[in-house]
């Protein structure tokens, strides 16, 4: 089979493509083919070793989200048997309750970017028929984080608003979540082109941050004497006081992401509500999928790259010149 590896904290130009054995599972697992694969800021904090210590070293198999279909099973399988649509969950071994597991595919563990995998069985989550593999394959980490930010800790009510930053795959999943909800979103671009994307999803308010520089300003105006219940924030500290000056008493500050600073738990000399989301375990995925088919939500695949070409999936990842997902195709 084909695979791909990254040589950990030493840049995107270190990954190669080569050929490895095929794994057989053993007793309690399943070997998957998988089809389609996604990737995530948390790829680029792996390959140039953003932050020390948390990838497997000297090697790594890259990518934390896929989906493919169970190819054979182990002794003792029952939860999956061949033909059976799945995903790895992003956190082997979190089934339910509060994470109890460091082994996260793509950064301590081998990730996804490769044909085939084994995987214990019970960390399997089936994908529905509504859903293509390329779908499925946005959900376990960036989907599942914006599900979790919108449920876990403070479950968000209708006719609340929110505000997600940027346009990647958290963002856009918070949109798709928060509006079958009945929420209210505003959201933030440097583009106005991914600005009317996001208003073709649903999108109440949308501000383009580059134009406005005040934007939480802007924001202000737009949702009149409202307050925002919940920010999706990706950015991190160098906008916190600004999401404060916007959210409501009894507000949560969702600290997700560092694409513009270090991560917004740094700052903790404020008081608000802010709840670190770290993705979720089986039993939320489960019920982020039964939600994704009662709503008929599609998830956004913006551009598809064959695993030769992974290096420039990374690179457009890189650039932010995508809209929801960038994907792998694996077959």
């Amino acid at each position: 089979m084909k695979q791909a590896v990254l040589q950990s904290g030493k840049g995107i130009g270190t990954i190669a493509i080569r050929e490895a054995a095929v794994p057989q599972p053993g007793p309690g697992e399943a070997l998957v083919r998988l089809h389609a694969a996604t990737l995530n800021f948390r790829d680029i904090i792996m390959s140039d070793g953003l932050i020390p210590g948390i990838a497997k070293e000297p090697e790594l198999v890259p990518l934390s989200c896929a989906a493919g279909v169970v190819e054979s099973v182990g002794e003792g399988v029952t939860r999956v048997k061949p033909g059976d649509r799945v995903t790895p969950l992003f956190a082997i071994g979190w089934l339910s309750g509060t994470q109890s597991t460091p082994t996260m595919l793509g950064g301590s563990i081998d990730g996804v970017a490769q044909e085939y995998a084994v995987y214990p069985a019970e960390s399997l989550v089936h994908n529905p028929d509504e859903l293509g593999d390329l779908e499925a394959a946005t959900l376990a980490c960036a989907a599942l984080t914006s599900w979790s930010a919108l449920t876990a800790f403070r479950p968000t009510q209708p006719g609340e608003w929110i505000l997600a930053h940027g346009t990647g795959g958290v963002s856009i999943a918070a949109l798709q979540f928060a509006k079958a909800m009945g929420v209210n979103v505003a959201i933030t671009s440097s583009s106005d082109a991914k600005l009317a994307r996001a208003k073709s999803l649903g999108a109440d308010v949308t501000v383009n941050y580059r134009a406005n520089p005040n934007w939480a300003e802007s924001i202000r105006k737009a949702i009149g004497g409202n307050k925002i219940a919940n920010v999706i924030d990706t950015v991190g500290a160098t906008q916190f006081d600004d999401n404060c000056s916007l959210m409501a008493e009894g507000a949560q500050l969702s600290a997700i992401g560092m694409l513009g600073s270090q991560f917004s738990w740094m700052r903790q000399d404020i008081a608000v509500d802010m709840k670190p989301i770290g993705v979720g375990n089986r039993d939320q995925h489960d019920a982020m999928l039964a939600f994704i088919v009662e709503h008929r939500i599609k998830p956004v695949v913006d551009v598809v790259y064959d695993l030769d070409r992974i290096q420039d999936a990374y690179r457009a990842l890189q650039a932010g010149s995508f809209f929801g997902k960038v994907a792998i195709n694996l077959l």
